[in-house]
């Protein structure tokens, strides 16, 4: 699962190859981004390169690979370049089995919900982030309160400690708030969503980890957005 603004970059990236055979600089690519700094670049382009799209060559200036595109890249490349607006799930409401008419309890408990799947978040990096597939994925309508609900495939070992392991499908519900100690997907700098353990220390937000190989991030607070809280999981054996 790629953010918009890693989305960007790879698509620019590409598209320069292809039309002069060497990478951008990285003030071109800051320009093409619109980005204040260079370090954001750096890192969008580690980023990339931990989830296997980029690769690049040592000991050679300006020297990146494209690995592999997404899927999207077409569609979601045009509606960057016309200024369309940050991606926002269009998700399906996860109450609507207990308005069917005449539907008995046990019917409703029985009933199953497709929800969109939207790609994989880490579980150590936001729902910013573009679809990837469009793929559904079957949830009981019993695990599903009200309000509206997406799911996502979970990749690291990050939060293995709250049970929640590589591979899981995690279930959210669309949410701007959450109590503390909450698990959520948080958007960070508006460019990074991550799975953590929300905690408020003061004026500062920390993102922790369940997995004592990974540090506790502290955030001022207008660097972080809750995007959802975790209100299930699926895992196939």
């Amino acid at each position: 699962m790629l953010t918009r603004k890693q989305h960007e970059l790879l698509v620019f990236i590409d598209r320069h190859l292809r039309d002069t055979g060497f990478s951008p600089s990285f003030e071109e690519m800051k320009e093409a981004l619109s980005l204040r700094s260079k370090s954001g670049i750096h890192r969008l382009i580690t980023a990339l390169e931990e989830r296997g799209f980029l690769k690049r060559r040592a000991h050679r200036a300006r020297a990146l690979e494209v690995i592999r595109l997404p899927d999207s890249v077409a569609p979601a490349a045009e509606a960057a370049r016309a200024g369309a607006p940050a991606f926002a799930p269009n998700v399906i409401r996860g109450n609507f089995a207990s308005n069917l008419p005449g539907a008995s309890r046990n019917a409703a408990e029985a009933a199953a919900v497709h929800l969109p799947l939207y790609g994989r978040i880490a579980a150590g990096q936001p729902i910013e982030a573009l679809r990837d597939g469009g793929g559904t994925v079957e949830v009981p309508a019993a695990l599903l309160g009200g309000g509206d609900h997406y799911a996502l495939e979970v990749s690291g070992d990050s939060m293995e400690g709250a049970g929640i392991l590589n591979g899981d499908t995690v279930i959210i519900r669309r949410d701007d708030t959450a109590e503390n100690g909450a698990v959520v997907v948080a958007l960070v700098d508006e460019n990074e969503v991550t799975l953590k353990r929300l905690r408020r220390k003061g004026n500062s937000i920390a993102l922790e980890a369940a997995n004592p190989r990974y540090e506790t991030r502290i955030f001022g607070p207008d660097r972080v957005k809750v995007q959802g809280r975790l209100v299930g999981l699926l895992r196939r054996y």
